[in-house]
C-alpha cells in the first residue's frame, strides 16, 4: 500500500501549451514597437487627466500620437515586406 501523499496540480497535463510557439512570440516581438508607442500616448494622457492642459502638454500628446502612427507604419512596412516578395 502507498502512503505517499498525491500533490495535486494547478497546471495542465499538457506542458507544450504552457508556453507560446516561436510564431507567437515573433509575432509579439514584430508588434511591440506599437505597444510601447501605445503605453507613451497613455502615459501622457494619464498626465493631463489631473492637470489642466498647457501648449507643452499638447504638443507631448500631438508627438505621441506622431509616434505612434510612425510605429504603426513601420510595423505595417515591415510585415508587408515580410509578405511580398521583391520584384526585379
Amino acid at each position: 500500500m502507498n502512503t505517499t501523499p498525491k500533490l495535486l496540480s494547478l497546471v495542465p497535463a499538457y506542458e507544450d501549451e504552457q508556453e507560446p510557439t516561436s510564431a507567437e512570440l515573433d509575432a509579439i516581438e514584430a508588434s511591440l514597437p506599437i505597444v510601447q508607442a501605445e503605453v507613451d500616448v497613455l502615459d501622457v494622457e494619464i498626465s493631463l487627466l489631473d492637470r489642466p492642459a498647457t501648449p507643452w502638454s499638447e504638443r507631448r500628446l500631438r508627438r505621441a500620437h506622431r509616434e505612434l502612427l510612425a510605429a504603426r507604419v513601420k510595423v505595417a512596412n515591415r510585415r508587408s515586406a515580410a509578405i511580398v516578395p521583391e520584384v526585379a
